[in-house]
């Protein structure tokens, strides 16, 4: 007879695959047919349209009046000139939401990418190609940049600009993609769970992981509007659970614990690093701890509970799901 359930199994399993330094997988399981789907697709709609990057917004090129006008020496007139500054890809430096910087270059020159970083602002693109000058030319630009998401047309920027600005298509969206696919994972013998493995592809001012935080943050923002009708406790973000105080004082190592020599020695032998495995484990485990006599055995367990916590304890799935990936990267 199948097994009847009251509530749907819940993800234990939760992974990060680094590829690149701009491109990550994000992977969790098990989930009960159906919810992985249910859970990626918006979160990659979140993160492709909330994603919070950087981008110009408008620029004043001295002897320059329009995007269809030109400047004396430079080879790309100004329409080709503001498509190469279109692909550059900026970060700006500090607690700042905007700012103007003035730039100036003097031929015969290639200026790139590279050749936009000062003490305001990060270029993470710096191979790109903006502008070639000759030898009588000098450019002489300023450009506004602006922190912000999604896309926003020229037409929502310019009544806000002063005279002799140019205003830009602004593509502020650091996601460059964010795709999905769904795999069967064997739970108890059922093949029909799923996990789900989201990629995600920065541009570089920001990383995959933290581009999935702000995704998981916009999400839990939205749904709280319900939280005004019905009382539901948001799960913890990644970062929230790593800045659990419970989570930090069980991931300190056991020498914490002030033990006696010999009772550290057998937990040390036995690979029992963090304070946090010993919670994890049943008042049994513990006493099958190899060489681990009855005195030792009561040392640990009440240098535990005077430091706050208790073998077998019973800790919140976000901290336990947490410890655990300490725990596995310790092992590693």
């Amino acid at each position: 007879m199948k097994k009847i359930k009251t509530t749907p199994l819940a993800p234990q399993e939760f992974e990060v695959e680094q590829i690149s330094e701009n491109e990550a997988n994000i992977i969790a399981f098990p989930f009960e047919t159906g919810y992985a789907i249910s859970l990626a697709h918006p979160l990659r709609r979140f993160l492709l349209s909330s994603s919070v990057g950087y981008a110009p917004i408008a620029i004043k090129i001295e002897g320059a009046k329009h995007e269809f006008d030109s400047v004396r020496g430079m080879l790309e007139d100004i329409s080709d000139f503001i498509l190469n500054l279109k692909d550059i890809r900026f970060k700006l430096l500090g607690d700042v939401s905007e700012t103007e910087i003035s730039y100036s270059f003097t031929g015969p020159c290639t200026v790139k990418g590279s050749d936009l970083n000062n003490d305001e602002v990060v270029v993470v693109t710096p191979e790109l190609h903006l502008a070639t000058l000759n030898e009588d030319s000098t450019l002489n630009f300023k450009i506004k940049i602006a922190q912000g998401i999604g896309y926003v047309p020229s037409e929502d920027i310019s009544p806000d600009l002063e005279d002799g600005y140019i205003a830009l298509d602004a593509y502020f969206t650091p996601v460059r993609s964010a795709t999905y696919k769904i795999e069967n994972v064997l739970v108890e013998d059922n093949p029909n769970f799923e996990r789900v493995i989201l990629n995600i592809r920065t541009d570089g001012q920001i990383s995959p992981l933290d581009a999935f935080r702000n995704s998981l943050e916009v999400m839990y923002a939205q749904l709280a509007v319900f939280n005004s009708e019905i009382s539901i406790k948001a799960p913890a973000t990644i970062e929230r659970v790593e800045e659990n105080p419970d989570l930090k004082k069980l991931t300190a190592n056991i020498d914490s614990l002030g033990l006696s020599a010999r009772s550290f020695n057998c937990l040390d032998r036995s690979d029992i690093k963090l304070i946090g495995e010993i919670t994890l484990m049943s008042h049994n485990d513990l006493k099958n701890v190899k060489n681990l006599g009855k005195k030792s055995y009561d040392e640990i367990v009440e240098k535990v509970q005077e430091y706050g916590f208790a073998v077998g304890a019973d800790l919140p799935d976000d901290v336990v799901i947490a410890l655990k990936k300490k725990i596995e990267a310790k092992e590693a």
